[in-house]
């Protein structure tokens, strides 16, 4: 059996344990870690947009039709204030009185102050050990309650005359977080045992395979914003307006109270039972600026995939810790460095996208090319596709690779002549599709040479796979035969899947030629495979997926130096069907004269500029006698032949 959780355990406990022998992850892609940092940049400015224009006209209206006056922060900078913190089970605080539940009291703060505390940064800081309630101990929830009141009031409502409703600003939030633990029972399918704890085998039968457990981190910092904004009711920008909160009798705002938890990784939080007596908790006090805040509150966004729900969009903890960790380890001068080239890789990657589409689309002859990669490629899409759903991984994982095989099977109509035969169905209902190489693929040495590729890839990989196969049989859990399956071909396409990139370079060398290869498609790759380079070693990767990178790039050069010696070839064909003998021949056919003395009229050839440059040119002075002369008509059971 193995437990993954939403979460690693900081500390030890006996209600959790570390799984053995994982199934083989897919290697995180360098993109996916940095996106969102970009789609954060991008919100970012959205806010600052807001904040550039002028409030549109409709904003300043009321319902009315009257006129909205801007309003004032209900505290006015240097107030002195006090600090009241509560901690309690429930979620609505009204026991005020109830010394057990103030945690914390700071009197005589200065609203705007930067230079106070203990490091002169306005900061200040209460750490205490909290006894947990049993219900807490089950599963329940804990709250904080926090209270700024301006000097000389009370938060409590039932002392009238300490109490003020505009000097009184309160906000409450649950401090312990409820994360997932997916169970999966697998086991040796040979021997049946499995290395899982027996205590965990046993929650999974009474709670089934997903549980809700209650997570605590010991750290928690409350920022006030040090903003005097004249913000006006009903045009706040999102997502600011959900934290700035209007008095409905003035018109003013409350001072912004944020609870700044965005530095607390994931990683660090560990589970709440039976067995933890007290729970550690240092909760910090820091004034916060108004271009920090909209950081902040940028960052605690929901991506748009949430419209989905949290269960089909749900992140792993090493995805949302892999940026923070970036931003905490990595130089500034860095990291600016690699949002830019993220930038760039982005862009490679479309074009990288489009021109492997128009290739392939605007191509008329299979000279050259690998057709049983093609099919690979669909092979290994398929099994990548079935191994994530077998996964339960996020939806938005889920719809790229199912696009990607959608993608890959519209390159087999390409290299293919697919046909419905409609005379025999599948199941009496769907038309049967036949499958026939086309011409140009057969008729050329292409055929023969990718057969032959093939035949010695096999030498090599089919007993590389017999030997993972019985490896992941012996020293491996697996959930069913299935998925075993999957995980092994899984397992074995991501160590060796690089091999069924060789059979190309053995047709390039075969036929002394790399024109018919997409070269731009190619390159674009090969760049965005030079930038994940950077990305493996600037942010946290499995080593197996720098290896990856490294292969990719060693193949890469192959075909570089393929390019390189392979670079004059007049009878290579380019990608429009076209090599420089067509283009001599053309121009040698046009000059010839005709049996009646007459010139035959010159064919329109399309060449590339790299074909064009190996076209022989005449020699000055050469006799017209040397010139080819115009075949002779063949007999009609040539051209029946032909």
């Amino acid at each position: 059996m193995v437990v993954t959780s939403n979460g690693s355990i900081g500390r030890d406990t006996p209600a959790e344990t570390q799984p053995q022998n994982p199934p083989p992850q897919p290697a995180p892609n360098a993109w996916q870690v940095i996106k969102g940092v970009l789609f954060r940049i991008f919100i970012i400015w959205a806010i600052s947009s807001w904040f550039r224009r002028g409030p549109s006209p409709q904003d300043q209206s009321g319902p009315g039709g009257a006129p909205r006056v801007a309003s004032r922060n209900l505290f006015p900078k240097d107030t002195l204030m006090n600090l009241h913190v509560y901690i309690s089970e429930h979620e609505h605080f009204t026991d005020f009185n109830a010394t057990s539940a103030l945690f914390w009291e700071q009197h005589d703060l200065v609203y705007g102050d930067w230079t106070s505390g203990e490091n002169s940064d306005g900061c200040y800081e209460h750490f205490a050990e909290l006894d947990i309630p049993q219900s807490v101990q089950q599963n329940g929830s804990i709250y904080i309650h926090v209270y700024f009141t301006k000097s000389g009031f009370h938060p409590d409502p039932r002392q009238k005359a300490l109490y003020r409703r505009l000097a009184t600003v309160h906000m409450s939030r649950m401090i312990n977080k409820y994360k997932r633990r997916r169970f999966q029972k697998t086991k040796n399918l040979l021997t049946g045992e499995t290395e899982a704890d027996p205590e965990m085998i046993k929650r999974a039968e009474d709670y089934g395979p997903v549980e809700v457990i209650s997570h605590w981190h010991p750290n928690i910092t409350i920022n006030i914003v040090d903003d005097h904004t004249p913000w006006v009711k009903g045009s706040v920008p999102p997502p600011l307006d959900q934290y700035v909160k209007f008095d409905a009798v003035s018109g003013d705002y409350y001072p912004i109270i944020y609870f700044n938890d965005y530095w607390n990784l994931q990683k660090d939080y560990y589970p709440i039972n039976e067995s933890l007596a007290s729970l550690p908790l240092r909760v910090s006090f820091c004034p916060l600026s108004l271009w920090r805040w909209q950081l902040y509150a940028a960052q605690s966004t929901k991506s748009p995939w949430n419209f989905l729900g949290d269960e089909l969009y749900e992140q792993s903890d090493e995805e949302q810790d892999s940026v923070k960790v970036a931003l905490l380890e990595t130089s500034p001068y860095l990291l600016a460095l690699t949002i830019i080239v993220s930038i760039v890789h982005s862009v490679f990657e479309f074009l990288a996208f489009k021109n492997d589409i128009q290739f392939w689309n605007s191509r008329q002859s299979l000279e050259g090319l690998s057709v049983r990669s093609v099919f690979f490629g669909v092979f290994q899409s398929f099994v990548v596709l079935l191994y994530i759903l077998d996964n339960e991984t996020n939806f938005v994982v889920q719809v790229s690779v199912f696009i990607g095989v959608l993608i890959d099977l519209w390159k087999i109509t390409k290299v293919m002549d697919v046909r419905l035969d409609r005379e025999h169905r599948v199941a009496g209902i769907f038309p049967c599709p036949t499958f026939k190489d086309k011409s140009t693929y057969i008729e050329s040495s292409t055929k023969v040479y990718d057969d032959m590729a093939f035949r010695y890839l096999s030498w090599i990989l089919f007993p590389l796979l017999g030997c993972y196969a019985v490896y992941s049989l012996l020293y491996l859990e697996h959930k069913g035969w299935y998925s075993w399956v999957l995980s092994m071909l899984y397992g074995f396409l991501l160590t060796f899947g690089f091999i069924t990139m060789t059979p190309q370079l053995f047709i390039n060398y075969k036929l002394k030629s790399v024109a018919h290869l997409p070269w731009r498609m190619l390159t674009y790759k090969a760049l965005n495979t030079f930038i994940d380079d950077l990305f493996a070693f600037v942010i946290k990767m499995p080593v197996m997926y720098r290896i990856g990178c490294l292969r990719d790039d060693v193949v890469f050069f192959i075909y570089l130096y393929q390019r390189w010696i392979y670079r004059v070839d007049p009878t290579r064909v380019n990608e429009f069907g076209m090599s420089g003998e067509d283009v001599s021949a053309a121009a040698s056919k046009a000059q010839a004269p005709t049996a009646a003395g007459a010139l035959t009229p010159a064919s329109s050839t399309a060449v590339t500029e790299e074909d064009a440059s190996t076209v022989p040119k005449a020699t000055p002075g050469a006799s017209t006698a040397s010139q080819p002369q115009e075949a002779p008509p063949k007999p009609a059971e040539d051209k029946k032949k032909d």
